[in-house]
């Protein structure tokens, strides 16, 4: 598909999220079941999905057709992030045929001494026709990655860096909607998605789609939720 399909085919809808890490009760490395989450996903009518790792990307292209916004997570010493961080990363989600390559965009530090902008500028020279969603957390992150050549923006880290370290409990709404009023791309809500409501005020106030993981995708979160939500 063309980004211009890729855009049309997302817009309005819900981005299934489907990942495990390790530590997480459903991770298990190279014999994932991720494509089985997007199995559902897809049956419950969703038209694209987010995953992790070259392994998901490949087998959830298979098994559903879909298409996928591909990242793959991976620690480095000196590296704050750990979406997509490196041109390693990049390489890997390219080889597994990923439609978009989300890469992180926030100011953390970064072990090479780049910024995200000038990672993202490397990355544009490498690959000229690669469809780029940059993850922020903030206003500014989402600003510069765009100018730095990023296709659509997400809020996807929102709350995960240490300058939005108080950002929890609800989406930010706010983010979003200011994020859709100066922005000349696709905004993409994605963070504390957790309700149908929520991800329905998300698509009212502008955004292009809405990515929806952990309220769908990991049993250990959605069954914590319960269990605090009784007490």
């Amino acid at each position: 598909m063309t980004k211009e399909e890729l855009f049309a085919v997302m817009h309005g809808t819900i981005i299934v999220s489907c990942q495990a890490t390790p530590g997480e009760p459903l991770y298990r490395g190279e014999d994932s079941i991720m494509y089985l989450m997007a199995r559902a996903a897809k049956q419950a009518g969703a038209k694209m999905i987010r995953t992790s790792s070259k392994h998901d990307i490949i087998a959830i292209k298979e098994e559903t057709g879909l298409p996928v916004i591909g990242l793959i997570k991976r620690e480095y010493p000196g590296y704050c992030g750990r979406i997509t961080m490196t041109m390693k990363e990049v390489d890997e989600c390219m080889e597994a045929l990923s439609d978009i390559v989300s890469i992180d965009c926030t100011n953390t530090v970064r072990g090479d001494g780049l910024s995200a902008p000038e990672f993202l500028q490397q990355v544009r020279e490498k690959y000229p026709n690669i469809i780029i969603m940059a993850d922020c957390a903030t206003y500014e992150e989402a600003v510069a990655a765009r100018r730095a050549g990023a296709d659509l923006v997400g809020t996807t880290m929102n709350g995960y860096t240490k300058e939005t370290a108080d950002c929890k409990g609800d989406p930010n709404f706010d983010l979003v909607e200011r994020l859709v009023n100066v922005m000349d791309c696709p905004v993409i809500a994605e963070g504390r998605v957790h309700t149908p409501e929520q991800a329905k005020k998300m698509l009212d106030l502008g955004a292009w789609a809405v990515v929806v993981g952990g309220a769908i995708t990991r049993p250990l979160e959605i069954a914590t939720r319960f269990m605090e939500g009784i007490k």
